[in-house]
């Protein structure tokens, strides 16, 4: 084995869609790179709405034209305040050719995603795949090394940490991390309906989350639907049959009658955040830099802008002959991913307290913010363009 065999600019740990696409981005750049991370089958129902600059960078990618035909358009998303309590906030909508564009973004399946992502990676000839768990990575003043589960070797100025909230590669840049359980949790399946969505997505607020209704292709919707944790236990022990009715009630029929598909997912929601972003060679994208509850579509859309920062900042370093890891380069990569991912985290953290919140003024807040978001155009067309993406940001190409 030689050393071009072993030894990389940069390694990408983690085999996620943000560890895929970051990993494609950088071997753009020109960029000696490995992937690190077993190729299995994306193992849930799941699907993500694609918002932004998300569907812009995949295109860059050479992944979107292979996925768009089985991803459904956003053109309109509805928010409706379901709490049945006294002070309630009138219903808002948000209309993508208001802001001048067709859609807000795509829904689609995780699961398609990974497979378009996947083949893309099988056909960059400079993208070296490792087709293993990294079991150990360690850092040192010079380079990274990251050991397989085989035993295999690598080493690497750089080390993008794609590996989820419980990273290894965080573990070994020695960066810390907050976390602050909620009493939520959500459950996640797709449904077959009567009548079609007209590619509007629909959020209901309820006292203890919100139930979202997502368009797929044809007559099909993703549901996320966020409650208390035994509640969500309940609803997930329930029968097609029963399930089925408990979301055409809550969706109050909007869909008319409704199938659920098989497969569900039911997890605990948290916020978790690392001290840093960036530290000691390594730099941490996804879920490793953010967890956030699936509010807003931001999850995966901040792991996608985490891909393109980081590309970014190794062209940038590469072209000024500069170390990829060296500390003054991860620290741009801190400074630049900082402030997206704290606004977002906030902004979704105070909209679920509002929702949860049984006090009369925060509910007073609440219907008075969402009366003038939704009457006010000025101020609608600017919470639609900023949740798609922060206008101070600047664009960023992948390659």
């Amino acid at each position: 084995m030689t050393n071009a065999d072993t030894s990389f600019d940069v390694i990408v740990v983690g085999g996620g869609p943000a560890g895929l696409a970051a990993a494609i981005a950088l071997s753009q750049t020109g960029a000696r790179t490995a992937l690190v991370a077993r190729q299995v089958p994306y193992a849930d129902n799941r699907t993500t709405a694609l918002l932004g600059g998300s569907v812009d960078f995949l295109d860059e990618l050479g992944v979107w034209s292979s996925c768009r035909d089985r991803a459904a358009g956003l053109k309109t998303m509805r928010l409706v305040d379901d709490t049945g309590r006294l002070i309630r906030a009138p219903e808002v909508r948000f209309v993508a050719d208001e802001i001048g564009l067709d859609v807000f973004g795509y829904n689609i399946a995780n699961a398609v995603l990974v497979e378009a992502l996947e083949q893309r990676v099988g056909e960059i000839a400079a993208l070296t795949r490792i087709a293993e768990d990294a079991e150990s990575v360690r850092t040192d003043d010079a380079a990274v090394t990251v050991t397989t589960a085989s035993g295999r070797v690598l080493t690497a100025s750089l080390v993008v940490g794609a590996d989820g909230r419980h990273s290894l590669c965080r573990e070994a840049a020695g960066i810390g991390v907050s976390r602050r359980a909620l009493q939520q949790a959500a459950l996640t399946f797709n449904i077959t309906h009567g009548r079609p969505h007209h590619n509007v997505s629909t959020e209901f607020h309820t006292p203890h989350g919100p139930c979202v209704l997502v368009p797929l292709p044809g007559d099909r919707s993703s549901v996320v639907w966020v409650a208390a944790p035994k509640e969500a236990e309940r609803l997930h022990a329930l029968d097609d049959d029963a399930l089925s009715a408990a979301i055409e009630r809550q969706s109050h029929s909007i869909l008319g009658r409704v199938r659920v598909e098989p497969g569900r997912h039911l997890f605990p929601l948290a916020i978790e955040r690392p001290h840093r972003y960036a530290q000691n060679r390594i730099v941490l994208i996804g879920e490793a830099a953010h967890v956030v509850p699936p509010i807003g579509a931001q999850g995966l859309n901040l792991g996608l802008r985490d891909g393109i920062d980081i590309a970014e900042i190794v062209r940038k370093a590469q072209a000024a002959g500069e170390d990829p890891g060296a500390p003054q380069v991860v620290a741009r990569y801190g400074a630049a991913r900082r402030t997206d991912i704290l606004s977002r985290t906030f902004v979704i953290d105070v909209a679920n307290r509002s929702l949860l919140s049984d006090l009369l003024p925060m509910q007073s807040l609440r219907a008075v913010g969402m009366h003038l978001i939704g009457g006010f155009g000025p101020l609608r067309r600017l919470a639609m363009r900023e949740g798609l993406a922060p206008s101070w940001r600047s664009t960023r190409k992948a390659g």
